[in-house]
């Protein structure tokens, strides 16, 4: 069980306002530019599904922002959970962004095995990109990007969930616009085989 589900509900109010007052501003909405920009699903779990990334809030304040700040452009939508993370993202090079991302788990990954006192663990399984194909693609992963922490069980609500981006989008957005985009782009079976944690 993930150290989540074992807060107390006033210390998960505590720790929700905290990261809602570290939330980097928005200058605007997410939107899908046109088909010609390329956008894309990053996803990147731990191996075997192992909860590396939320072994603690502090390791997932720290992650979140250390993934962030390497990212050439804010994510149109973000979500990291204990053990795997997605980023919908704008890249002209998508090579450079995987290597700077695979870098960034090397770092991650020794010097959290430094803190478990468990060199030569295997961490991170991989990274997978999916390009995003129309606007219905677009808004079909950022409402499942969003959806995720809900989808895991974590929590019942999209802005529970500390580490995302959820919070800024229905801020920037509006619930009611959030709400329609929604109804318009329904998941179904999407990421189904995403995030089986028997694969």
């Amino acid at each position: 069980m993930y150290l989540w589900r074992r807060l107390t509900p006033s210390q998960r109010a505590e720790l929700l306002h905290f990261r809602q007052k570290q939330q980097r501003p928005w200058h605007r909405p997410p939107h899908f530019r046109s088909e010609e920009i390329r956008h894309y699903h990053i996803a990147a779990a731990c191996y075997n599904h192992q909860p590396h990334i939320g072994r603690d809030p502090q390791r997932l304040d720290d992650f979140t922002d250390s993934l962030l700040t390497l990212l050439p452009e804010e994510p149109a939508a973000w979500c990291i959970l204990p053990n795997h993370y997605h980023l919908l993202i704008r890249t002209d090079d998508l090579k450079f962004l995987l290597k700077e991302l695979s870098r960034h788990h090397g770092r991650t990954s020794f010097r959290w095995n430094a803190d478990d006192q468990t060199r030569g663990r295997k961490v991170w399984h991989g990274i997978s990109d999916r390009r995003l194909r129309s606007s219905g693609h677009f808004w079909a992963t950022l409402n499942y990007i969003h959806h995720n922490p809900v989808h895991h069980g974590y929590v019942e609500k999209w802005t529970d969930w500390p580490w995302s981006s959820a919070a800024s989008y229905l801020t920037e957005l509006g619930r009611e616009n959030a709400e329609q985009i929604w109804r318009t782009h329904p998941l179904g079976h999407y990421g189904q085989k995403w995030d089986d944690p028997k694969l």
